[in-house]
C-alpha cells in the first residue's frame, strides 16, 4: 500500500463543554492561519447563530492547519503536513454528526475534562472510534481549573479504554491491545494554546506555552493516508454544504483515486444506482476557507460540485470500474416528536411571508433528511403532520427552533418515546445517565429520578462536596428531567445521557405533577382577569397579549386542568374608586424557550411555534370537544 505523508486526518471528539471547539480554534491561531491584525472570536468554527447562543456544537465541520515545524522536516516533508480536522458535537442528541466525522478520519484525539473526567458522551464517541478501529489520543484539557484532577481523570480514562476495548473484541473486532495499553497522553490547556507531556500540578497550565507536543502527538500517532495505485477511484461522501454560486456541495474523503476538474465519473446512489456527472469544481480546505483547485487525490477531504442533489453515503467512482463503498451506518433514532401544520386561530396573523402550508413543511422536512442522516420522517394519518423521530428530545427541538428562524409556522407534539416489539413484548429505549450535583442535594435528585423509573448503578465522591451518581433511566422518563434537575438544585445539577439499548415497558411515569390553565374563549388577556387568578398559578401570556381557546395560558397550584376566563374585563360604574388598578401587582409571567415548551407540555398538549411566539396549546381546542374526548380516554382506562 502506498502512503500520503504529507496529510494526517484526525477528529476531535469528547463530551458536550470540554473544549473541542476552543482547542480548534488555539490549533488554528499557532498554525498562523489569522493576520495579525484579524480580529479572531472565540469558537470560531460554531459559526451557527444557534452554537453561539446555546454554547453547543451542533454540526460536524472540518478544518485545515498547515504544520509546518521541526517535526515535519524530521518526517520526510519539508513543505509541511496538512492536518484536516473534524471538530464533532459533543451532545449525545447529535450523535450522527460524531458517526460521520469518525468515518472521514484515520485517528480521533480523545479530550477529557481535568476536573469531570470521563461522562457518557466520552464512552460513546471512544466506542465509536474503537469499532473503526481508530487509534487514540488522550487529551487531558482544562488542567488549570482550581477543582482539576489531572491523575484520576488519566486513570479512569485509561479503564474506560481498556473496557471498551475488550466489549468491542468480544463482539469479534479484532483490536490491538498492546498498542491500547501505550496510550498517548497530552496535557493541555486550550483556552491559552498550552500542552505538554509533562503532567502539570492540579489547577495549574502546563509548563510549555504552545501546542508543538499535540502536532508531535498527532504526526507521529496518527497514520498517514494509505491507498492502492491499482485501485480504482473512490471518494465517499460525508457531509452536505451549500455555496450561492456553486449550488450543492458534497464533502467527500477519497480513499483510492483522484478526483479531476472537469472529467467526467460516477455517483453511486444510496439505493444502488450509478448516475453519470461532470465534475465542475474542486475545493480544497485552507484554514476557514475553502480554495479551488484542479485535482486531489488519496487521504484528500475536499468538497467538490456538479451534482445538484448529492447525499450523504454515496460514494465517487469510476463509471468504468464502480466499486461503492458500504454507507454510514447510525444508531436508531429513541425519540419522536409531530410537526403539523398550525391549525390556530392566530395563524398567519403575526407577520408577513410566514410559511404555512403543509407542502411547505413537507418540502422542508425532506430538505433536512438530505444533510441529517440521524432522523427519520414518517407519514401520519393526517396528511398535514408527520412523525419526525432522532436521537433527542434537543436534536429535534433544534430543528423546529431552526425552522422557526426560516419563517415556519407549525405545531410540535410533546417528544415520544420509539419502541420496539422483542419477543411479542413492548420495549422501550433506556438512557444511561450521569448526574452530578451538591452532595446536599443527593437525596433529592435520587427521589427525583426513582419517580421515573430510574435505577442508581453506582455513586462516587470525589471529596470537593460533589456528588456522582449513575442510573439507568427510561428515555421517556428523562422528557423534561433537566428542567426539573435546575428547579430541585438551585440551578447546580449537571446531567448528561447516552443510549443504553432497550428494556421491557416500564410502566406509568407520572412527569408533571400541576395541571394546566386553560383559556376558555378568545380575546386579549385582561390585567384585571389575570390579578383574580393569579392565586390559582402562574401565568405564561403578558396583558393585552392575544389567546384563544384551548390555549395553555399558565399552570395551576394544583393537578388537574382549570378553565378559565383570562379575557374578563372590569365593568365600568359612575362611581369613583379610591384605588386605582395596579399593575405591579401582578406577578410577572414565566418567560419558556421551545425546549422547555416542550418539557412541559402534556399528552393532549403541543406547542405552537411561530417566527414571533412559541405557545403551548390543547391539542384539541375546542373545550366541549376537550371534554368528550377526555371522559372518553378515561372510560377506556378505566376498562383495561
Amino acid at each position: 500500500m502506498a502512503v500520503r505523508g504529507d496529510i494526517r486526518n484526525v477528529a476531535i471528539v469528547a463530551h458536550v463543554d470540554h473544549g473541542k471547539t476552543t482547542l480548534v480554534n488555539a490549533m488554528l491561531k499557532q498554525s498562523n492561519v489569522f493576520s495579525e491584525r484579524e480580529e479572531v472570536p472565540d469558537r470560531v468554527l460554531d459559526s451557527n447563530a444557534l452554537e453561539r447562543e446555546k454554547g453547543i456544537t451542533i454540526l460536524a465541520k472540518n478544518t485545515a492547519v498547515q504544520y509546518t515545524g521541526p517535526l515535519a522536516e524530521e518526517l520526510g516533508e519539508p513543505e509541511g503536513i496538512t492536518i484536516n480536522v473534524v471538530d464533532t458535537p459533543g451532545h449525545a442528541d447529535f450523535g450522527g454528526e460524531v458517526e460521520r466525522g469518525i468515518s472521514m478520519v484515520d485517528g480521533v484525539v480523545l479530550l477529557v475534562d481535568a476536573s469531570e473526567g470521563p461522562l457518557p458522551q466520552t464512552r460513546f464517541v471512544l466506542r465509536k472510534a474503537l469499532e473503526a478501529k481508530l487509534p487514540v489520543i488522550l487529551c487531558v484539557n482544562k488542567t488549570d481549573r482550581p477543582d482539576a484532577r489531572i491523575e484520576e481523570v488519566v486513570s479512569e480514562s485509561t479503564d474506560l479504554l481498556l473496557g471498551l476495548a475488550q466489549d468491542v473484541s468480544e463482539e469479534g473486532i479484532d483490536l490491538d491491545l498492546d498498542a491500547l495499553l501505550d496510550l498517548p497522553v497530552i496535557y493541555c490547556a486550550a483556552k491559552v494554546g498550552h500542552a505538554s507531556t509533562e503532567r502539570p500540578a492540579d489547577g495549574e497550565a502546563p509548563d510549555n506555552d504552545d501546542l508543538e507536543p499535540l502536532f508531535d502527538a498527532i504526526l507521529k500517532n496518527i497514520p498517514a493516508p494509505q491507498y492502492d495505485e491499482d485501485a480504482p477511484l473512490q471518494a465517499h461522501v460525508t457531509n452536505i454544504d451549500a455555496s450561492d454560486y456553486l449550488g450543492r456541495l458534497g464533502l467527500v474523503r477519497i480513499y483510492n483515486g483522484t478526483l479531476v476538474k472537469g472529467k467526467n465519473y460516477g455517483l453511486s446512489r444510496v439505493d444502488g444506482s450509478l448516475e453519470n456527472f461532470k465534475l465542475t469544481e474542486v475545493l480544497r480546505t485552507k484554514g476557514l476557507e475553502r480554495v479551488p483547485v484542479e485535482e486531489a487525490g488519496p487521504g484528500d477531504i475536499v468538497a467538490i460540485a456538479g451534482v445538484s442533489d448529492i447525499m450523504i453515503g454515496e460514494t465517487i467512482v469510476d463509471p468504468n470500474d464502480p466499486k461503492p463503498l458500504p454507507l454510514i451506518h447510525v444508531d436508531e433514532p429513541a425519540i419522536s416528536m409531530t410537526f403539523g401544520t398550525n391549525d390556530s386561530p392566530l395563524v398567519g396573523t403575526e407577520g408577513k411571508d410566514h410559511k404555512l402550508t403543509a407542502r411547505m413543511l413537507n418540502d422542508r422536512l425532506q430538505r433536512e433528511l438530505i444533510g441529517n442522516v440521524s432522523i427519520h420522517v414518517v407519514p401520519t394519518e393526517r396528511p398535514d403532520a408527520w412523525e419526525v423521530q432522532g436521537r433527542g428530545e434537543l436534536a429535534l427541538a433544534i430543528l423546529a427552533e431552526e425552522m422557526r428562524r426560516e419563517g415556519y409556522e407549525l405545531t410540535v407534539g410533546r417528544p415520544q418515546v420509539v419502541t420496539k416489539i422483542i419477543d411479542g413484548k413492548i420495549n422501550e429505549p433506556m438512557e444511561a445517565t450521569t448526574i452530578d450535583v451538591p452532595d446536599e442535594y443527593m437525596g433529592t435528585v435520587t427521589q427525583l429520578l426513582a419517580e421515573r423509573k430510574g435505577r442508581m448503578d453506582s455513586m462516587s465522591n470525589h471529596g470537593s462536596g460533589w456528588v456522582r451518581i449513575e442510573f439507568t433511566v427510561p428515555s421517556r422518563g428523562l422528557i423534561g428531567f433537566r428542567t426539573a434537575l435546575l428547579s430541585a438544585t438551585r440551578g447546580t445539577g449537571i446531567a448528561s445521557s447516552i443510549s443504553a439499548g432497550y428494556a421491557p415497558w416500564a410502566g406509568a411515569i407520572v412527569t408533571r405533577q400541576n395541571g394546566s390553565m386553560v383559556a376558555d374563549r378568545k380575546g386579549k388577556a385582561s390585567p384585571y382577569a389575570m390579578q383574580k387568578l393569579q392565586a390559582r398559578g402562574n401565568f405564561f401570556v403578558q396583558p393585552q397579549s392575544a389567546v384563544y381557546e384551548g390555549q395553555v395560558v399558565g399552570v395551576t397550584n394544583k393537578p388537574g386542568d382549570l378553565d378559565i376566563n383570562v379575557t374578563l374585563e372590569k365593568h365600568m360604574t359612575n362611581m369613583r374608586s379610591a384605588t386605582a388598578d395596579v399593575l405591579e401587582t401582578l406577578t410577572p409571567p414565566i418567560s419558556m424557550s421551545l425546549e422547555e415548551s416542550l418539557d412541559f407540555a402534556n399528552e393532549d398538549e403541543c406547542v405552537e411555534v411561530t417566527p414571533e411566539s412559541i405557545r403551548i396549546r390543547k391539542i384539541i381546542l375546542d373545550r366541549d370537544q376537550w371534554y368528550k374526548w377526555y371522559s372518553k380516554q378515561r372510560r377506556q382506562n378505566q376498562n383495561s
